[in-house]
């Protein structure tokens, strides 16, 4: 499984990027580590994510979501079933859920 995400930082600025784990990328925007962005910025949030079976579509969903203006990002945080339901020709998504077992 692969996963597609947005950040929110501490500047109100939103982050797009994909991971193959989701906690451990968490951490690493937390802790500023792999990131330039968030490191520069600071993490604030998770905002959504979205899972995808294959690194191929969680990378192209990346690029799809970062190509789009803020406020349409805002749009995907607050209407994820409709995001999914707008963009489901073109990817196989869902909404992305933590295991915590």
């Amino acid at each position: 499984m692969c996963y597609t995400y947005i950040i929110r930082c501490k500047d109100n600025t939103l982050y797009t990027g994909y991971t193959t784990d989701i906690i451990r990328r968490m951490e690493e925007h937390k802790l500023g580590i792999n990131s330039k962005y968030t490191r520069a910025k600071g993490f604030d949030r998770l905002e959504v994510f979205f899972e995808s079976h294959n690194k191929s579509q969680a990378m192209k969903l990346e690029y799809y979501i970062k190509k789009l203006s803020k406020s349409k990002k805002i749009w995907i945080i607050n209407n994820q079933e409709m995001f999914i339901d707008e963009v489901k020709d073109k990817f196989q998504i869902r909404i992305g859920k933590i295991n915590k077992s």
